[in-house]
């Protein structure tokens, strides 16, 4: 049985990471093209993707993250948006390898939005990849059969 506590951070979990991903699909939906752009600059997907990429990807967090603020869906939205931000975190370290400085496109499309470093951004992304885990760990634990 979940304590309240347990439960009330699982809620905050919830609502931090869903409504972090709701708030970041909004202008790329609005902006396809200039989010397809600042896909292209990642420069490490085919050029024939980039538009699926930049109409689908916002669709994905959008929905994701209304379902677990919702509280439906919630083991596997948690995974997807789990998964995105291993993503993110991936082109961004590359990119970084790389030395480049790019606009990351997390928020917003505005051309010269991104000010931070994109270590910053990698250590912001890990962060939010904190509530996925905690929300998947305790879906796998209230899965796993009881044992008396």
């Amino acid at each position: 049985m979940k304590s309240r506590a347990w439960r009330a951070i699982l809620l905050v979990c919830r609502l931090i990471l869903g409504g972090v991903f709701v708030y970041a699909s909004v202008d790329k939906i609005v902006h396809p093209a200039a989010f397809a752009d600042i896909l292209n600059n990642y420069n490490l997907v085919p050029d024939w993707t980039i538009h699926l990429l930049a109409i689908w990807l916002p669709w994905i967090e959008l929905t994701a993250g209304l379902f677990l603020i919702a509280g439906v869906f919630v083991r596997g939205s948690a995974m997807v948006l789990g998964g995105l931000l291993l993503v993110f975190i991936a082109a961004l370290g590359v990119n970084l390898l790389r030395g480049f400085s790019i606009d990351c496109g997390c928020f917003t499309t505005t051309k010269g939005s991104h000010t931070g470093s994109m270590v910053g951004l990698i250590f912001r992304d890990l962060a939010l990849l904190v509530p996925a885990v905690l929300i998947l760990w305790d879906q796998w634990v209230h899965l796993r059969p009881q044992r008396d």
